[in-house]
């Protein structure tokens, strides 16, 4: 009998091949600043991997609310088998579309709030303000911002968690003079991007004099960069809370993966990460605490938060008040 031979390189080829099938995925949608080498993603997929015997792909999909949007598009035809970025502000909508399954991890949460949400796993969370040079002169409140030359730049929030979490800040601290409230910062608003790495960029070339951020922003400034240069404004109003979540998605293939991996998140490998790349507080406090620079932080004397249901019945009305202001 005739033996026939296969070229080493093609049994190479045929292993590598098989190894490839035979290694599970796990495909993960989340925002566009998840994802870079500077970002935690590639930090968290690696610490990850080393214990799934699996391969994680992130795949960016805007700003969060963009986010959302495109998993609501593709529907039960998603390929995502976890999302990672949406917040408070976007989780009511996302339970009601049918696409997110209980994630079954429990975990003691370090959250100025008690969670117990079934579906949306926290990660990190942090407060929205206005990022400046520290020899701007800070406004105390947005009336006094409004009444200022000051420009600033701000996200849109029909695709960004930022600029949707900065209707909700003033709708939570002004109510029923919201509408007036953006009206007096619409000369203000130098311009309107659809995300947040868009936004900050333009602050940082000197475009405006303020960005719509975070008061954990000056912490990337001073640790990565040791410039003390940068700020973020104390208001007297308050400022408005973002909790970021993470979901499985109800039609993954690998459920049992995709649990493994909202455990890995809050664990404590992945928790440390977060500080110093995703540049927030983590929602599990890290076995050796906070990096140094986060004590010098502002801490606000009043945090606002609308609920989840809250949040999505007072959206539209938010958005239209916005929307108005600007036109005009």
């Amino acid at each position: 009998m005739q033996k026939t031979t296969l070229p080493v390189a093609g049994l190479l080829i045929a292993s590598a091949t098989l190894a490839a099938a035979e290694t599970p995925g796990l495909t993960i949608y989340t925002y566009d600043s998840f994802v870079p080498d500077w970002g935690p993603g590639p930090a968290i997929a690696a610490g990850f991997e080393e214990s799934c015997g699996c391969e994680v792909e992130f795949v960016a999909a805007g700003d969060g609310a963009s986010l959302l949007s495109r998993l609501l598009l593709e529907g039960p035809q998603s390929e995502a088998d976890i999302v990672v970025g949406l917040d408070t502000n976007l989780i009511a909508r996302a339970r009601e579309s049918g696409l997110i399954a209980p994630h079954g991890v429990e975990a003691d949460f370090d959250l100025p709030i008690a969670w117990d949400d079934p579906d949306f796993l926290p990660y990190d969370w942090g407060y929205f303000a206005f990022v400046a040079d520290a020899g701007t002169e800070a406004p105390a409140d947005f009336q006094a911002l409004a009444e200022s030359d000051l420009s600033v730049v701000i996200q849109d929030p029909r695709s960004s968690t930022p600029g949707l979490g900065l209707l909700m800040w003033v709708k939570a601290a002004h109510g029923a003079d919201a509408p007036a409230i953006w009206e007096g910062l619409a000369d203000n608003i130098l311009t309107v991007t659809p995300g947040w790495s868009e936004a900050y960029g333009l602050f940082l070339e000197g475009e405006a004099d303020a960005v719509l951020s975070y008061t954990t922003s000056p912490a990337y400034h001073l640790i990565a960069e040791e410039d003390a240069s940068k700020v973020a404004w104390a208001f007297d109003e308050g400022h408005y809370m973002q909790v970021e979540v993470a979901a499985m998605v109800a039609g993954t293939d690998t459920p049992d993966l995709a649990r493994d991996f909202l455990a890995y998140l809050v664990s404590d490998p992945a928790q440390s990460v977060l500080p110093t790349t995703n540049w927030m507080y983590p929602a599990v406090t890290p076995e050796a605490g906070l990096p140094e620079g986060f004590e010098t932080l502002i801490a606000p004397e009043r945090a606002l938060l609308f609920s989840a249901e809250e949040a999505l019945s007072i959206r539209d009305a938010a958005l239209e008040e916005w929307r108005t202001a600007l036109s005009q």
